[in-house]
């Protein structure tokens, strides 16, 4: 059987959870993955088939999303030519984390598009939303990477088709400890804006991580790091809490860590707000943005030692294998003794 994953490449969240899928559809068929954006720092350890530049979004550095540079680097002539490329009639069965050039091939080549991302459950009737309306954004949400099916993940399960967060095999084999530091990974400010922020609360010890900065160095109590892997996981881990954007793995690996958590969404990025909104309904803190108004909310959260408690168990496994069940009947044997195969092969 011949898999297409497609994966979303702006921001980390979408490879990172790709980290845990991909062994998992691997073990059933022929995987072959594509990747469109170019914002991501997370690397992935599996062969990339195809990589295009895609339909992104630039992080600015004034808590939103660039406007401006995103016009600039998305060409639509480009972008046509992409979607063209990607031979998705080849393939058994097309699975999707809100990526939109394979999503567009399947849609003009009329092939099934199997959506398994954060945003098909943000999309929800049930999933709570911001109080101000966003029409546009919602539409971005929307037509972004359309789809025939949707299968979403999100920090509650709010219908039979929204699953709890892909919490992945690294993050859940950590050991977690009080060392007295907050993370803090704000990839929409600048380290300039952080560091003003920040330094004002002295007896907190803050490591940043920064997509602006290649070099570490410390400014008082705010250490500055450039963004790795390893060393984000290390510091979430042994922290006290955790102050990030309102994206969707960060935030439930903190709730799943058992950390305190404090989220500012994205400016110019309706997802983030509706992710603000499901965090607060939960009962995490949500700054409005990262200005001086904001002290007395963020003081009150240093204050506060009440930490949210969430059930996030391992079911990728299941959801992969609700996900075939449902849009391969019709290869369902072939599926069945590729496993016993793999199986037999393992006992002997």
């Amino acid at each position: 059987m011949k898999i297409l994953y497609a994966i979303q490449g702006t921001g980390n969240g979408h490879l990172s959870r790709a980290r845990d899928i991909i062994p998992i559809l691997m073990n059933i068929g022929e995987v072959d993955i594509l990747i469109s954006g170019t914002q991501a720092d997370v690397a992935l350890p599996y062969p990339v088939k195809y990589q295009m530049k895609g339909l992104g979004f630039i992080f600015g550095k004034k808590g939103g999303v660039d406007l401006w540079q995103t016009f600039l680097q998305n060409n639509i002539k480009r972008i046509l030519r992409e979607i063209n490329k990607v031979p998705v009639e080849i393939y058994d069965i097309v699975i999707n984390d809100f990526e939109p050039i394979s999503a567009w091939a399947c849609y003009l080549k009329r092939k099934p598009c199997i959506a398994l991302s954060h945003q098909c459950a943000v999309l929800s009737s049930k999933a709570p939303l911001p109080r101000h309306r966003d029409r546009i954004g919602k539409f971005i949400l929307k037509y972004y990477a359309p789809a025939t099916a949707r299968y979403g993940f999100h920090f509650e399960k709010f219908n039979d088709q929204t699953y709890t967060p892909v919490i992945r095999k690294q993050v859940r084999e950590l050991f977690v400890s009080n060392k007295g530091h907050y993370t803090v990974y704000l990839p929409a400010y600048s380290d300039k804006k952080i560091i003003k922020i920040l330094s004002r609360f002295k007896a907190v010890k803050w490591e940043v991580f920064s997509k602006h900065n290649k070099k570490e160095y410390s400014c008082d109590n705010v250490s500055i790091r450039p963004i790795n892997n390893e060393a984000f996981l290390a510091s979430m881990a042994s922290s006290t809490g955790i102050l990030c954007g309102a994206g969707f793995e960060t935030p439930a690996e903190a709730l799943f860590l058992k950390k305190k958590l404090l989220v500012v969404p994205m400016e110019n990025q309706y997802e983030q707000h509706c992710n603000a909104a499901a965090l607060q309904y939960l009962g995490v803190t949500v700054l409005k943005n990262l200005k001086k108004k904001q002290y007395p909310e963020i003081e009150n959260w240093l204050k506060e030692e009440r930490v949210i408690s969430v059930n996030y168990p391992d079911i990728t496994q299941e959801i992969i294998e609700t996900l075939l069940n449902d849009h391969l009947v019709s290869n369902l044997s072939v599926i069945n003794r590729s496993l016993l195969g793999r199986v037999n092969s393992s006992i002997n």
